[in-house]
């Protein structure tokens, strides 16, 4: 029996663009006894309050007869949303189509609401758990988090639990419609991790099929798997592409085992497929436009959105101040040249001059945080101002570290469309950088080994105001992503004065990241809707 595992990147909203790719898949494998597709497929996911409208379920009905119209002798096992018996929520369901018809409906039983989850706002869960027969085979599908509960014990998330139920009722095969959005390590030490264990756990082969894609902040790697019996990884799709994965389910006990390793290139293919994405969903525009200082983070920028958009929809803006070194705006220059992007350089000297006119009795400056903040609002200004006469969108240049402890300014350098590196520990835009130039020297080597700097006022270093990233990543690490207690981050060896100091300049830039473009998640606890801190609070 042949079984595709159909990894599509579906637009969210794009009834019509989904509906149509799911049925050329269909028309060009006739052949196929079962074509799976992720979950929410004809829908994207996630499809957030679109859900609420009237038309777009509407939409999604019609959909749904539309394909199962060119559904011969395959069963073709799509992820949609379907109305329930409650007023005002769907199912997330499985539709199982089969010769023209609706043949079943399997619903969605474990809703999460945790990190970027919101499914109890729009989904009721199943009652029931149920199995389908196919070709005289009990397959057990369920969708994306119900396969995650496999423990009875205390840890277990939910009471329920899924697959227990679907062994139970004589399934000999696990379907997964899944819609798993990336971060980094997470195929190797959580959802492989999970998967194996439900294979071992009930002696049942696993087959996965995941969305691939970026819509808005989240980044879907794809990696659809088969595991065998014995929870050997026997098949995976590509990651980060869209693919189809075609498996024997005869044989899936007899494949031999592969293996996998991720490193830093998956956090750049993620970063490469979030911008692409964002630029080509959206639709805005093709172009972007990047302030390059000469730094480590606007030059890691500009080369994942060249890769993703190509060389001549990038423009590099170098806007050097008084306080700019030579070697910024020389690196700055290099690194377009390199790239083969086009450069130009606008100074913002008199710009600065007027302000310091206007607000100083004198012309010399006060070197306060003021003259320093305005050097940056007059960036974002220039880099708006292209962005607007020349329709492109401006891409922010700031990293996680810098974002946690609110050094970056509003309307200054968190100005623009896409903040790209926003999820990236400065440690981590690093170690990308130097993967980007493991080849040839794209970003030039000084930028890598020179201290950051601002280059607001004279001689300034980012290690002026705050700790050294190699010790301020931990920290932020600890707290934000593996969210420990002031203590247990004190018992990994940092003074405890230095924590809290650190915690509460997390705290307090929480207004800022409310302001902040939307960024590219690509860890375990990004900052946006996933992590929904009060701005108005004395807990730290």
């Amino acid at each position: 029996m042949k079984v595709l595992l159909c990894q599509i990147n579906p637009i969210v909203g794009d009834i019509e663009g989904n509906t149509k790719k799911i049925i050329e898949i269909i028309k060009s494998h006739r052949d196929a006894k079962i074509l799976i597709f992720p979950e929410l497929a004809i829908c994207g996911y996630p499809p957030k309050d679109l859900l609420f409208q009237k038309d777009f379920i509407e939409a999604v009905d019609k959909a749904i007869e539309k394909i199962a119209k060119e559904v011969e002798d395959s069963y073709v096992i799509v992820g949609s949303p379907t109305k329930s018996h409650h007023v005002s929520k769907l199912f997330n369901s499985a539709i199982i189509l089969y010769q023209g018809k609706i043949e079943k409906i399997i619903h969605k039983t474990l809703l999460p609401s945790y990190d970027v989850f919101d499914e109890n706002r729009y989904f009721t869960p199943s009652p029931t758990r149920e199995v389908v027969t196919i070709e005289g085979i009990n397959f057990g599908i369920s969708i994306c988090e119900d396969i995650w509960n496999i423990n009875n014990d205390e840890n277990a998330m939910y009471d329920i639990n899924v697959l227990d139920e679907l062994c139970q009722k004589g399934a000999k095969v696990f379907i997964n419609l899944s819609a798993s959005p990336y971060h980094y390590t997470k195929l190797e030490t959580q959802r492989l991790k999970v998967l194996k264990e439900a294979a071992t756990k009930y002696g049942i082969p696993v087959i996965y099929v995941n969305q691939v894609g970026g819509n808005d902040e989240l980044i879907f790697d794809g990696n659809s798997v088969v595991l065998s019996s014995d929870g050997r990884l026997v098949a995976k799709a590509k990651e980060f592409e869209e693919d189809i994965l075609e498996i024997e389910l005869e044989n899936i006990d007899k494949i031999p085992e592969i293996k996998i390793q991720e490193d830093i290139s998956w956090i750049k293919k993620a970063l490469v497929l979030g911008i692409r994405d964002y630029f080509e969903k959206t639709g805005i525009t093709k172009k972007a436009v990047v302030g390059l200082s000469g730094g480590i983070d606007s030059s890691v920028v500009c080369c994942l959105a060249v890769e993703a958009l190509g060389r001549e929809n990038v423009l590099g803006v170098s806007m050097p101040s008084r306080y700019s070194s030579e070697h910024s705006i020389k690196d700055a220059k290099s690194l377009a040249e390199n790239l083969g992007i086009e450069f130009r350089i606008y100074p913002i000297e008199d710009v600065f001059r007027a302000y310091l006119r206007m607000f100083n009795t004198s012309e010399t400056p006060l070197q306060d945080l003021a003259e320093e903040n305005i050097q940056a609002r007059i960036r974002g200004n220039i880099l708006m101002f292209i962005s607007n006469r020349e329709n492109r969108l401006v891409l922010t240049t700031g990293n996680k570290s810098e974002l946690a402890v609110g050094y970056c300014t509003l309307y200054g350098d968190m100005a623009g469309g896409l903040a790209v590196i926003s999820d990236l520990p400065k440690m981590l835009v690093y170690e990308l950088a130097r993967y980007i130039n493991r080849e040839r020297e794209i970003i030039p080597h000084n930028v890598l080994v020179k201290p950051p700097s601002a280059e607001l006022r004279p001689n300034q270093k980012d290690q002026d105001t705050l700790p050294p990233y190699e010790v301020l990543d931990p920290i932020l690490v600890a707290y934000i992503e593996e969210q420990k207690s002031i203590n247990e981050i004190v018992e990994m060896g940092y003074p405890k004065e230095l924590v809290l100091k650190v915690i509460k300049m997390v705290e307090r830039a929480e207004y800022k990241r409310k302001q902040a473009a939307p960024g590219l998640k690509v860890t375990s606890k990004a900052f946006g809707f996933g992590r929904r801190m009060p701005i108005v609070q004395r807990w730290v």
